[in-house]
């Protein structure tokens, strides 16, 4: 009777293993990505560009976002603005990622932050200052720049930023767009990279 016992245990503990091996398997997609030249990014909004298509339709069906580049994308090099983190390739999309292709977008690349986040101004990116589309002359605000920039330049329709001091509301209002800071805990931030 015991060894039934512990081997109908064991077994249910490897189904609930099996569930999360499932859920943390990498996406299989190709995910190609490339670097803009200067006449491709004259905002310098653009960290890397990609076209990760959506895994199914929905309410986003035909959008192309950009996403922060403190936000993993599986298969696409980040650096969080800054040169310590340059050259990590995350294996697993964040979960706002993987909420976007599920609902239709096309992710269409990663957006330029401020270095580890922590500017209000678009100066401290190391590969550079973020232009304001209405002035190139002017800055972009951060740390969210590279987002607020590729929406009002229309190069994407909506963009993921991270806001925990105002890096979404501050680069919207020097932009001209609409920033929205979610109410706290609404929007997981597994996968992204905390200030």
């Amino acid at each position: 009777e015991w060894p039934a016992l512990i081997d109908g245990a064991l077994g249910s503990y490897d189904v609930v293993d099996q569930l999360y091996a499932d859920e943390a398997t990498p996406p299989t997609t190709s995910r190609e990505h490339a670097v803009p030249t200067a006449n491709e990014n004259p905002l310098s909004a653009w960290y890397v560009t990609t076209s990760i298509p959506p895994t199914s339709d929905g309410v986003l069906t035909g959008r192309r976002v950009a996403i922060k580049d403190n936000v993993t994308v599986a298969g696409v090099p980040m650096m969080n603005g800054s040169r310590t983190v340059e050259g990590f390739t995350p294996s697993r999309d964040a979960t706002v990622v993987t909420r976007l292709l599920a609902a239709g977008a096309t992710v269409a690349g990663k957006a330029v932050c401020e270095d580890l986040c922590f500017s209000g101004s678009s100066f401290t990116p190391a590969s550079g200052p973020v232009r304001n589309p209405w002035d190139p002359q002017r800055e972009a605000g951060g740390s969210s720049g590279g987002s607020a920039a590729l929406v009002a330049n229309g190069d994407v329709d909506s963009a993921i930023g991270g806001d925990q001091g105002g890096s979404i509301r501050i680069p919207a209002a020097f932009c001209g767009v609409v920033g929205h800071k979610p109410t706290f805990g609404l929007v997981p931030y597994t996968g992204a990279f905390p200030i």
